[in-house]
């Protein structure tokens, strides 16, 4: 069978036959299969069939909110599980509910999550939670008394009954965290809904609906990587958002009005310290290490003298030493803040009168 060339042993061949153009074809390919290979770069690609519905911002909201609860949940797993893990989060997208459960294998368990947005009785579309059987086994694991090894499983794993239970109150931790993800944002309530074991048959969300992915990366003690999915579906997302915004246009508003009868509404039954003095003195260490029971302290002042009332640390008033209803009590005469704001105009008066 005869030997087909390629395009560049053909190039050489013409250029040797020119004069001073011998080259040898087996030295070209060297030099072809030299030259340094371009990697190609990925672009994702956009669907114009089906426009995206949530901006970049509220997708960079939803990454603070995650990257918040990622911090929360690596905590709460070091030191509930005893085991080293440091949670991040890998993308937050914006997809189709299909590519969500294609990503899932037949005996894949996923946790549907009920959320409920505070002060709004709406019956919202559950969110849904996957963990990596693996973690979810090493987990398991740990509780059980097991050693430091990270467990891999194969792929397909399906959980015993004894590892169900033990799966959802793993499970209650991370649901549980997802308030405390929120809380910057928005007030909501999570709370674990059912397990489906067989996730391609959940009919909660159509298949075409939107939805927003985020990936959570797990590092187990640096000798195995994990994943987290969560999918929360756009209706979820849309009631979220709703709030966010209008809350965002209140604090605009607010900012522009006139809101000192409402600043003093809210301080009105904030609790002061009220303090009488009647004077002060300065006493040596030595002086005060030998008082004894029934020493007199000179105020250098009469026992009659108007005492000053201190809110906080500034003088306000000034009253009167008595007794009213068997207790210790101060007759308020004068009123120390009044007078020191009039003798400021009267100066600032005076100055500008000169």
């Amino acid at each position: 069978m005869a030997d087909v060339l390629s395009q560049s042993q053909i190039d050489a061949l013409l250029k040797s036959m020119q004069p001073g153009g011998e080259q040898e074809p087996e030295k070209v390919e060297q030099k072809e299969k030299a030259k340094p290979v371009k990697e190609e770069v990925n672009y994702s690609k956009y669907d114009f069939y089906s426009p995206r519905k949530f901006t970049k911002d509220k997708m960079k909201i939803l990454t603070s909110v995650f990257e918040n609860y990622a911090r929360i949940i690596t905590s709460q797993i070091n030191g509930v599980f005893r085991v080293m893990t440091d949670i991040t989060v890998r993308e937050v997208q914006e997809r189709r509910y299909y590519e969500f459960v294609n990503s899932l294998g037949e005996n894949d368990a996923v946790t549907l999550v009920e959320a409920t947005i505070q002060d709004q009785g709406k019956n919202l579309v559950p969110l849904m939670i996957y963990v990596s059987p693996s973690m979810v086994i090493t987990l398991v694991d740990h509780m059980l008394g097991g050693g430091e090894d990270v467990i891999k499983v194969k792929p397909g794993y399906r959980y015993s009954d004894v590892e169900l239970a033990l799966y959802r109150r793993i499970l209650s931790y991370l649901i549980q965290a997802l308030k405390d993800g929120f809380a910057n944002y928005i007030a909501m309530e999570f709370k674990a809904q059912r397990i489906e074991d067989n996730p391609s048959m959940m009919q909660d969300v159509g298949l075409d609906e939107t939805v927003a992915i985020i990936h959570l990366n797990v590092d187990l003690a640096g000798l195995a990587s994990e994943t987290v999915r969560i999918c929360m579906p756009g209706t979820l997302l849309e009631a979220i958002f709703q709030v966010i915004d209008s809350r965002k246009h209140l604090a605009r508003g607010y900012a522009y009005e006139d809101n000192r009868d409402t600043i003093l509404e809210n301080i009105r039954d904030s609790l002061l310290p009220l303090t009488g003095q009647l004077g002060t003195i300065s006493l040596d260490l030595d002086d005060i290490y030998h008082l004894r029971e029934g020493d007199v302290i000179d105020m250098n002042k009469p026992k009659d003298h108007d005492v000053r009332l201190f809110v906080g640390r500034q003088a306000w008033f000034t009253g009167k030493m008595g007794i009213y209803k068997k207790n210790v009590a101060v007759r308020i005469n004068q009123r120390l803040y009044e007078e020191e704001n009039v003798g400021d105009e009267l100066e600032l008066e005076t100055a500008a009168s000169e």
